[in-house]
């Protein structure tokens, strides 16, 4: 089974399109009813439906150390920074990731792109 993205808001829509194109499962916050929503909702919003938050910001980053350290489980973050990272690198990343790996593989971690 492929692995499922859940969108941070803050995400450039041109990375969700091109991902659809590519037959990657990816549900946008705002389309799901969190616009301006905190970070902590989203994450465990995105963990209730089983997949992995994508996001370039720095935040979730501070919550998924919490929630290693915590012992708290979440469905996984892919995290990018907005300024080194392309939006045609993201794409080819999370395409791979999406395929490649499985939603069990992403529990508790935070990968990091490019790959």
């Amino acid at each position: 089974m492929p692995v499922t993205l859940y969108m941070d808001e803050q995400v450039d829509d041109s990375i969700t399109r091109g991902l659809r194109r590519r037959g990657v499962d990816v549900l946008r916050a705002q389309d799901d009813g969190h616009r301006r929503t905190d970070d902590t909702v989203i994450l465990d919003r995105a963990t209730a439906l089983g997949r992995t938050v994508f996001t370039r910001d720095d935040d979730f980053l501070v919550l998924a150390q919490a929630r290693q350290t915590s012992g708290v489980a979440f469905a996984g973050v892919v995290y990018a920074k907005q300024v080194v990272v392309s939006i045609g690198d993201c794409v080819w990343d999370l395409e791979l990731i999406a395929f490649a790996f499985q939603p069990d593989d992403m529990v508790d971690t935070v990968v990091y792109l490019p790959l």
